[in-house]
């Protein structure tokens, strides 16, 4: 029975990893579809290559300053059959170790797939690979590791000091907030794109370019996020249908503010969904689901609002608005935790609003000082933006020489 419970969990936790590993999928299409047509060969190359810088990063590094755990031992070890495990220790049988990796690696991913749907269309390419590697080996971890891990003992601080521990079940501000309030940063380092506003200050219109792949990419994403929270428990008795039907209320919570603040607009909608998933992640778990559904519309309001006020009145151009969806959002969800997670609000319990006050903007300041710092760092160094001439001309043929439809580009044959 044992044997039976470990592989099953193994088998969960390797099926959460996937849904997650799909999600990178639709983070390239909501970015392909919201920016320029000229840009879409970069957004695509752009959150690929830095799955990969984040994942050797994770592997070689950040895995361990966030718990300690590395994984340089032999085959056998690894999948708990090593001399490690017979004596007590090593790593957990059939290998259970790894595919937690590879689902925490997917978790991480994550960060640098929000900062470039914000960075988009001016950034240089291996300055943001740089970046990347930066931000997963060090910067992220340090923040997983006190949240989720034992790291610095910030765990122990918030019970002592609140009665209960700081409360991020899947991820609202280690991952969603954290990311967000990073690519803040990134953009206030890398300026606006040119000409996205007149010399008075008026904003000049830069519609998506393609609605069908933003909203194919949202829908992508809204899948995965059932993954990305359920499996979040990580083992096959610690799952809960509650974090499931709250991830979905949460979504269509997003959904229906979204659309009726905006006025049918489909990337709002769109995101409306994402903004509701992004804010239930850290309270899926001890939420009532009508505490989600509120929290949810809560998120669509803010999304909506928040990427208005920052294009037209801040004039920050984050191009996808994730500063608004993934840190506003984010931050707004670690917060919710604290109110509906409250038994007297038909919650679970177990949370406590202070607590969840001081890890949430603690959480958001770390990410904003991590992104000025590494994209401050870049800028001062090597430069972080394309120049003049190569943003005219679009980061597809700048840095990748060829553009999303070649043949139609081409010369026509004769």
């Amino acid at each position: 029975m044992g044997a039976a419970k470990t592989g099953g969990d193994v088998l969960f936790v390797l099926i959460g990893a996937v849904m997650v590993l799909a999600m990178h999928c639709g983070f390239a299409l909501l970015e392909v579809g919201t920016v320029r047509e000229k840009n879409q060969v970069n957004a695509l190359v752009k959150i690929l290559s830095d799955f990969a810088m984040s994942i050797i990063a994770y592997f070689f590094v950040g895995y361990a300053v966030a718990y300690g755990v590395d994984f340089f031992a032999d085959a056998k070890t690894l999948v708990g059959k090593g001399a490690a495990l017979e004596n007590g220790g090593g790593f957990a049988a059939y290998g259970y170790d790894l595919v937690k990796f590879f689902f925490l690696a997917t978790f991480a991913a994550a960060v640098p797939a929000i900062v470039s749907g914000g960075i988009a269309e001016r950034a240089k390419f291996w300055p943001q690979a740089c970046a990347t590697l930066l931000l997963i080996a060090f910067f992220y971890p340090a923040l997983e590791g006190m949240v989720w891990g034992t790291r610095l003992g910030l765990q122990d601080w918030m019970t002592a000091t609140f009665g209960q521990p700081f409360h991020d079940f899947a991820g609202s501000v280690v991952v969603h907030a954290f990311g967000g309030w990073v690519a803040l940063g990134a953009v206030l380092m890398l300026g606006n794109r040119r000409g996205r506003y007149r010399h008075n200050g008026t904003l000049v219109a830069i519609p998506p370019s393609n609605i069908p792949f933003l909203a194919l990419g949202a829908w992508v994403l809204a899948v995965g996020w059932f993954g990305f929270n359920v499996m979040s428990a990580q083992t096959l008795d610690g799952v809960s249908g509650l974090v499931a039907i709250n991830s979905l209320m949460a979504m269509v919570g997003g959904i229906v503010t979204s659309l009726m603040i905006s006025r049918n607009d489909p990337g709002f909608v769109h995101n409306g969904a994402l903004a509701g998933l992004v804010a239930v992640c850290a309270g899926s778990d001890v939420m009532h689901p009508l505490g989600a559904l509120i929290t949810g519309g809560l998120a669509g309001l803010l999304f909506v609002w928040a990427f208005n006020k920052c294009q037209i009145g801040w004039k920050i151009d984050d191009v996808l608005g994730v500063w608004p969806l993934h840190g506003l959002c984010g931050l707004t969800g670690g917060l919710l935790a604290g109110v509906f997670g409250q038994e007297s609000l038909g919650g679970m319990g177990g949370v406590s609003l202070p607590a969840q006050a001081v890890g949430t903007l603690g959480g958001a300041a770390f990410g904003l000082l991590s992104g000025l710092l590494v994209y401050g760092a870049l800028k001062m160094t090597v430069g972080i933006r394309l120049d003049a001439e190569e943003e005219h001309r679009g980061a597809d043929l700048s840095l990748h020489q060829i553009t999303a439809y070649p043949e139609a580009d081409a010369p026509a044959l004769r």
